[in-house]
């Protein structure tokens, strides 16, 4: 058996990946949004460049992210651990350990996870890269354009977030 001291790239053990646990949202109000939710960019640390994978824990009462959808960029999400409420334009859902869900790029439907549950929730989110995309939020007066590798906030008005 392979242990975690003898692992070289291309693998690598998750937990070893430094967890970030700020958001990028552009207000400390919309940052505070996202408290209880920690990422492993574990695609970044395997040099992944044209899909994104993220191990990511939501505490008990924590969301994933604004509700969203992307106009380019498809999303895929993978329930390892813990229950979460799927929120989209259709209503709710419970997702369990097995469950997944995805979402295709250019398809207007606003999504969202929330542990709503008593136990830390776990699971695989991946996303392409592709060029050129852009987040809209339909519950916030923002929109996210993907810029050089990272997303750059604005007001659905256009006016850029400083």
């Amino acid at each position: 058996m392979t242990t975690e001291t003898s692992l070289t790239l291309p693998a690598l053990d998750p937990s070893r990946v430094p967890a970030r646990t700020a958001s990028t949202y552009p207000t400390e109000r919309l940052r505070s949004l996202t408290a209880g939710r920690s990422k492993r960019a574990l695609g970044d640390a395997l040099g992944l460049q044209t899909f994104g994978v993220n191990l990511v824990t939501l505490e008990p009462g924590a969301v994933s992210a604004l509700r969203h959808w992307h106009t380019r960029q498809d999303e895929f999400i993978y329930v390892l651990e813990g229950e979460l409420t799927l929120v989209t334009e259709q209503g709710e859902q419970i997702l369990v350990p097995g469950l997944c869900a995805g979402f295709p790029g250019g398809r207007p439907d606003g999504h969202q996870l929330i542990n709503r549950g008593q136990s830390v929730a776990v699971y695989l989110e991946i996303g392409d890269r592709l060029p050129g995309d852009l987040a809209n939020y339909p519950d916030e007066d923002l929109e996210a354009r993907a810029v050089r590798g990272s997303y750059r906030f604005f007001r659905k008005d256009g006016t850029p977030y400083e």
